[in-house]
């Protein structure tokens, strides 16, 4: 019979995983508390106690985007829409599409082509 060792890095690897798949759980473990049913927890939304205001944690999660702290996935939270004012009207466009020269409307069409 062989014996297989485990490498240090494997050990290290499988200790990272347990910790890393741990927080999430200890984290909400202030308001979340076991229970015998099909969901397994009972959550007490009035045990969590935050220190920040809903303001705040907006203001620090847009700081965190424009630096680019966030890593992909992290970064949804809707960026609010500037007000442009009122668009053009249909006459305007109709009219810009006509007046377009020859050089405009190749490079739209090149743009809009399809494939």
């Amino acid at each position: 019979m062989t014996q297989q060792r485990l490498s240090l890095s494997s050990m290290i690897a499988a200790a990272t995983a347990v910790v890393a798949l741990g927080l999430p759980g200890m984290a909400s473990a202030a308001y979340e508390h076991p229970a015998n049913n099909e969901k397994g927890v009972i959550v007490h939304p009035e045990h969590f106690k935050s220190e920040k205001t809903r303001a705040q944690v907006k203001a620090e999660t847009e700081a965190a985007m424009r630096q680019g702290l966030l890593s992909y996935g992290e970064s949804n939270y809707p960026m609010p829409v500037p007000n442009v004012g009122p668009g053009k009207t249909r006459q305007q466009v109709i009219n810009e599409m006509l007046n377009e020269s020859p050089a405009e409307r190749s490079e739209r069409l090149r743009l809009y082509s399809p494939g």
